[in-house]
């Protein structure tokens, strides 16, 4: 199981990473359509949240700390504030649909908690091979959840 849970937190982390190419590809898309952002909001929307789950599924079984549990249950609910920055963002439009200072301003904390979300899942990934690996350089023991095998 800690394998698996190192190898979902792996994919995890691949997928956070594409929706920055996918946030990118709707931004450079021109003429800019209803589809521009499909890649992205796809992935944002349905990926990554299966992703996040069966991480979250594969730390418990791995018995992972308690601390590591948490952490890769974080993600889950980045994402559920990404959406909502997102709809936010989107609404925050003048009457003409144009963008206004406030829109913009949280469509940039949209951007910067995914920069969160993707430092989150990096240190879920760190832990996951910690745990999969327990004997550091120094031969101490990284400690697990009671009746996890060492």
């Amino acid at each position: 199981m800690r394998k698996a849970f190192v190898i979902a937190s792996a994919l995890l982390l691949i997928s956070f990473a594409l929706q920055f190419v996918f946030a990118a590809v709707g931004a450079f898309t021109k003429p800019a359509g209803d589809g521009a952002y499909a890649l992205h909001s796809v992935n944002g929307m349905a990926v990554i949240p299966v992703l996040t789950l069966l991480t979250i599924l594969l730390a418990v079984l791995a018995k992972a700390p308690g601390r590591l549990i948490g952490l890769t249950i974080l993600p889950l609910g980045l994402v559920v504030v990404q959406a909502l920055m997102a709809g936010l963002a989107n609404g925050s439009t003048d009457a003409a649909g144009a963008s206004t200072p406030l829109g913009l301003t949280i469509a940039g904390l949209h951007a910067v908690n995914g920069i969160v979300a993707v430092h989150v899942v990096v240190g879920v990934l760190r832990g996951a091979r910690k745990l999969a690996d327990p004997t550091p350089a120094d031969g101490t023991q990284v400690a697990a959840r009671e009746g996890a095998p060492a």
